[in-house]
This record gives structure tokens, sequence and C-alpha cells, in this order.
């Protein structure tokens, strides 16, 4: 796959990474210790085939259907944000988005742009490639949808990383000028396709930054690629 830096929008990439890494470092770094979040490289969601059964995922829990069609002809619906104001609500609501999809339903480029608006609407905070990363290729979600594959989720607990508990005690205002919070959410992720519709489950951890301004009901802002416990 080419290198951000070998087709005509890489630049921009690296220097929207660059410019989310200076606006929220005082907030995610100084709050939470995820440099790693911040420096992460440019490079585009992988695309390499998998098989059915370790594929990613992305959408709102549904209940197992016991057949591969969609139970009574009805399509399981692309992953709508909640409205709250509480960021560990949000994000396990996020989570259960990022670890379901259903290829039956709708197409790859439905569940990315579904994904994409529950991010925060200001720019200079929004990684939208995390989110992108979280959702089949185009490649993979082909053969996918062949063979009727689907994922579900069920979220277990969600709570604020120990790091980010002790820096927020240490220096409560700090948090004011993004209002972003750093939110690890478990659970399990139970995947089915045609002829095994029992599938397979494994459990599945993840951390976000989530956005809750006070006077605006909370976004996601990205996906860290690591998870803080």
């Amino acid at each position: 796959m080419p290198s951000p830096s070998s087709n005509p929008g890489g630049a921009s990439r690296v220097r929207r990474r660059a410019l989310l890494g200076s606006v929220v470092l005082a907030v995610l770094v100084a709050l939470a210790g995820l440099a790693a979040y911040l420096t992460r490289d440019g490079r585009s969601p992988s695309e390499s085939p998998g098989s059915p059964t370790s594929s990613p995922a992305a959408s709102a829990p549904v209940a197992p259907p016991s057949e591969t069609p969609v139970p009574h002809g009805r399509p399981h619906a692309l992953p709508v944000p909640p409205k709250t104001h509480d960021p560990i609500a949000y994000g396990k609501a996020a989570a259960a988005a990022l670890w379901s999809y259903d290829t039956r339903a709708y197409t790859q480029p439905e569940l990315q742009a579904a994904l994409r608006e529950w991010l925060t609407t200001e720019a200079k905070y929004a990684d939208p490639a995390s989110v992108d990363k979280a959702v089949p290729s185009s490649v993979l979600w082909k053969e996918m949808a062949a063979n009727g594959q689907f994922a579900t989720a069920e979220v277990n607990e969600g709570h604020f990383p120990n790091a980010f508990n002790r820096a927020l005690q240490e220096d409560p205002g700090a948090i004011t000028q993004a209002y972003v919070y750093a939110v690890t959410v478990s659970g399990k992720q139970s995947i089915a396709w045609r002829g095994s519709p029992a599938g397979g489950a494994e459990s599945r951890s993840t951390t976000l930054a989530v956005q809750c301004r006070p006077d605006h009901p909370c976004a996601l802002v990205g996906v860290m690629p690591s998870v803080a416990p």
C-alpha cells in the first residue's frame, strides 16, 4: 500500500496528524499519558485479507440470528451515535459500533460513512483515519460479503484509564481546553457467516478518545492504537 508521502494526499495527512498532536498534546498526554496516539504514523488502514473468523469489526449490538439471512428480511441498522453527555456511556456505545458489522445489510462505504458521523465536528481534534481503520478494507469486505459474514458486539464494562484519573485529579482544569476524555472499554465480539450461524467469539478491548463539551453531546475523537488500563 502506498505510504502517505507517495500519494497526493499524503503530505496533508501528515500535517493533519501533526496538528492533531500539537493541539491535543496538553490534554491527552498530560491527562492520560497517551503519547502513542499523538505520535502514531500516517499509514492508512490495512487491506490484508483474512479469514471469516479473524476480520475486524464495527455497529450496534444485535441479537445473534439462527440463520445467515437477515431475520425477517430486515437488515441490521447502521450504527447511530447516542445523545449523551456521559463520556463512558458514549465510549461504550462507540466500542459496540466499532466491533460489529453486517455485510448482508449494507456496503463497506456505507458503514465507513456511518461511523464517521460519530466523530466530533471540530476538525482539529477528529481523527477519521483511526475510525476508518476499524472497518474491513474494501477487498476484505467483498470476500466477507460473499460468505454472508456479520459480527455482533457485547460490551461488558467501560472506565477512565488509571493514568487519566490520576492526572485529572492532579490538574482538574487541564481538560477544559478540549474536554477530551480517555475511555477504555472491554467486551466480546461474535462473528458468524453462511454455513456457520454459531460462528465464534473473542474478547475485545479498546481505548477511545471522547469529546464531551458541557454544551454539546459527546462525540468520538478517535481510536487509540493501544489499550490503556
